[in-house]
């Protein structure tokens, strides 16, 4: 597994609570909501490879 990069994220108290919630209801971390959502993303933009 690769090694994970260490990223220092400010976001609005209202993302926070968003993303808190989703990650609850997926019982998730908050980071691995994110995690989720970037890589989610990502693919959908064509940016990396499909895994």
């Amino acid at each position: 597994m690769p090694e994970k990069k260490r990223y220092l994220l400010r976001v609005d108290q209202n993302v926070y609570d968003a993303l808190e919630k989703w990650a609850s209801d997926e019982l998730r971390s908050v980071n691995a909501q994110i995690e989720i959502i970037l890589k989610k993303a990502l693919k959908e933009a064509g940016r990396t490879k499909e895994e």
